[in-house]
């Protein structure tokens, strides 16, 4: 994977366009209480900007120096940025015609990479800030793990590197969904975390109503954002955890006995009747797949089809994803499928 970064630069004739201005549209759970400028955890996290000018800069310091960010201009291919950690001002475009521009910063790497601070663009030459776009009239959120979260999606060895170079939700199956529908989208995932056990401490009931994703009392104002479509696909980190009795989380979940089916199934039908909880309306589709709890015969299948027939909703679907038969997680093509699938299972079961 070739890797294009953007440098800093100074001009004449600037024009800076604050975090706050109401014609900046965000995506996702964003932090901007603490500091004067807006803070950005979670994958799939975007910010876009309709504009006139020459050329456009973003004012970014990142924690770690390890996220990426695709930069999307007038919907035209996405190229890289790797913000560092010196607040400076990074070029997104240059040399722009006389015309309308969009520009989309769009997160592409995981919370554990650290947190981003945005401070505002730096517009060049007859600069003009336009009225964001219409409100898109759908709005769809996720909760997953790894393959929700786009992990090593580009490493073409097929070796699923942790490098953060690799990971790229925007080619991730619920990034491809949301496009697909035109609708805003919104993504709560972890590499590694469960219903009930996870690879890291935290599992996902503990941190799926969090706004600062490792502070237990950063909470995220539901109200703020109300999906048409919940789309729930975890459980496999947890059908593999519960075999190994060795792991620490393991221990600190469960002791020295594995849990048993009522345990899961009831820890599942919780966590499904907190999201509907929070969003009463929502057609919510418990999914599984592609990687090898959803293969075929697994008990992991039939512990969400009864928790889901617990909950007795006719508003909540389920939705298995084919394995993919391989033991790495899903490549471009293979999350090309998992979202074909999800794509093609609202289109024939909902109506939104």
């Amino acid at each position: 994977m070739t890797l294009s970064l953007v440098i800093s630069c100074s001009s004449k004739k600037e024009t800076f366009i604050d975090y706050t201005n109401p014609q900046i549209e965000y995506s996702g759970r964003i932090d901007s209480s603490k500091i004067k400028g807006a803070e950005l955890y979670w994958s799939g996290t975007s910010i876009k900007l309709n504009f006139e000018g020459e050329s456009i800069s973003a004012l970014i310091e990142d924690e770690k120096g390890d996220n990426y960010y695709n930069i999307i201009i007038d919907n035209g291919n996405p190229f890289i940025l790797r913000p560092d950690t010196i607040k400076r001002y990074h070029k997104l475009a240059s040399k722009l015609t006389r015309e309308k521009h969009t520009v989309e910063i769009f997160k592409r790497t995981e919370w554990d990479q650290g947190k981003s601070s945005f401070y505002g663009f730096k517009l060049e030459g007859n600069a003009k800030v336009l009225k964001k776009s219409a409100s898109k009239k759908r709005k769809i959120e996720f909760y997953g793990n790894s393959i929700t979260a786009g992990y090593a999606v580009e490493d073409l060895s097929g070796k699923d590197s942790p490098d953060s170079t690799y990971t790229n939700n925007y080619l991730s199956y619920a990034a491809i969904t949301a496009r697909h529908f035109e609708a805003k989208y919104q993504c709560i995932c972890k590499s590694g975390i469960g219903i009930t056990v996870s690879w890291i401490p935290l599992i996902m009931p503990e941190m799926y109503d969090r706004l600062i994703p490792e502070d237990p009392n950063s909470k995220w104002d539901f109200s703020l954002y109300t999906p048409d479509i919940v789309v729930i696909n975890l459980l496999q980190n947890d059908s593999w955890l519960v075999d190994i009795p060795e792991h620490d989380e393991f221990k600190v979940r469960f002791g020295t006995k594995a849990p048993d089916e009522e345990h899961i199934i009831s820890a599942y039908q919780q966590f499904v009747s907190k999201i509907r909880e929070h969003y009463p309306k929502a057609n919510i589709i418990c999914a599984l797949g592609s990687m090898e709890a959803s293969k075929k015969g697994s008990v992991w299948i039939d512990y969400i089809k009864k928790a889901v027939n617990r909950l007795n909703d006719t508003g909540i679907f389920t939705h298995f994803i084919e394995h993919k038969e391989s033991d790495a997680h899903p490549s471009i093509e293979e999350q090309e499928v998992i979202a074909k699938s999800l794509i093609n299972f609202i289109e024939k079961n909902i109506d939104w």
